[in-house]
């Protein structure tokens, strides 16, 4: 397979992966504003911090608000990290693919960019947030779906899905991540039932309270970061990505289990291994904030590896006669 090809269909998964986790955060705090009205009012800078556009956001809007917040995460061209710059590169790289993805790919990935880019004009953020924000979501599955039933599980297939697994890796580390920001200025409310909700709000932002229920019952921190974190059968577990992506590289590389040839293979078998013998108090009594940060730069690594091992250009050396 040409690189270009592969790199195209990796961050076209990457990008709408990462639109539909950008959804999931302001999730987290529209369900606070509907659960948590009596306790306080939502924070919004919490969700900029913990996408790391600070800079940026602080360059474009002077107030930290919740119609900003938005704007800036959703509909703003001018942050390549939002949901509607997202989805533009991601119909660009599906574009240049086109012989190599399904006709039913091509179709919903354009009709999803152009539901979500004609949402300023239409009014429909500012009328309907909640709808919106799911629709996005639905959008994503969709997509996800169509892809899973029209595309040949080959080659191309396990870019895409390296891609998307790496990416929701981080997004769910930063979904947990949320919560420590939103904490900084309220570390008293630990233990109150508005803490409960937080961790509510956590879970229903990654689609995870009912599995988490059937797992665990009642809300306890621990029991949530184990499961978001450590979970081996939850799809948007931190570790069942990692373990998706491993297997998905043994795919393209062909190396058996427990084989590595270069340094992405061990990077990648290193994290899913001490991801699968972590013990949660262990990470709790470290700093859950620091156990995440840690892990997205290991994450932000991986991507850079997969780039340097199957994207990069290098120079075609010479035969020596």
């Amino acid at each position: 397979m040409l690189s270009r090809v592969a790199e195209a269909i990796y961050w076209m998964n990457r990008y709408v992966e990462r639109a539909e986790n950008v959804a999931r955060f302001i999730d987290v705090n529209l369900y606070l504003h509907l659960d948590a009205a009596s306790f306080a009012a939502p924070q919004w800078q919490p969700l900029v911090s913990v996408t790391g556009d600070n800079a940026l956001f602080q360059e474009l809007y002077s107030a930290s608000n919740r119609e900003n917040v938005i704007r800036f995460l959703t509909l703003d061209y001018r942050n390549p990290n939002s949901i509607v710059s997202c989805l533009r590169a991601a119909r660009e790289n599906a574009r240049s693919v086109r012989e190599v993805i399904s006709s039913e790919m091509w179709e919903q990935i354009n009709r999803f960019y152009l539901e979500v880019n004609s949402a300023d004009a239409d009014g429909v953020l500012g009328r309907e947030p909640y709808a919106f924000f799911s629709g996005i979501k639905s959008n994503a599955h969709l997509l996800n779906g169509i892809t899973e039933a029209t595309m040949t599980h080959g080659e191309a297939w396990h870019f895409g899905r390296l891609g998307r697994m790496i990416e929701r890796a981080d997004k769910t580390s930063r979904i947990l991540d949320v919560k420590y920001f939103l904490l900084l200025p309220s570390a008293a409310d630990v233990g109150t039932p508005f803490d409960n909700i937080q961790w509510m709000a956590v879970l229903k932002s990654a689609s995870a309270l009912e599995m988490y229920r059937k797992v665990w019952g009642r809300i306890v921190p621990a029991h949530v970061v184990e499961f978001l974190v450590m979970d081996k059968h939850f799809p948007r577990a931190i570790y069942y990505a990692i373990v998706a992506a491993e297997r998905s590289l043994r795919r393209i590389t062909g190396l058996p289990e427990d084989h590595y040839q270069t340094l992405l293979d061990k990077k990648v078998g290193k994290l899913r291994s001490e991801l699968h013998y972590a013990d949660i108090s262990e990470i709790i009594r470290g700093g859950l904030h620091e156990f995440l940060d840690g892990l997205q730069i290991r994450l932000n690594d991986i991507g850079n590896e997969v780039f340097q091992t199957f994207f990069a250009l290098r120079p075609v050396e010479e035969s020596r006669n």
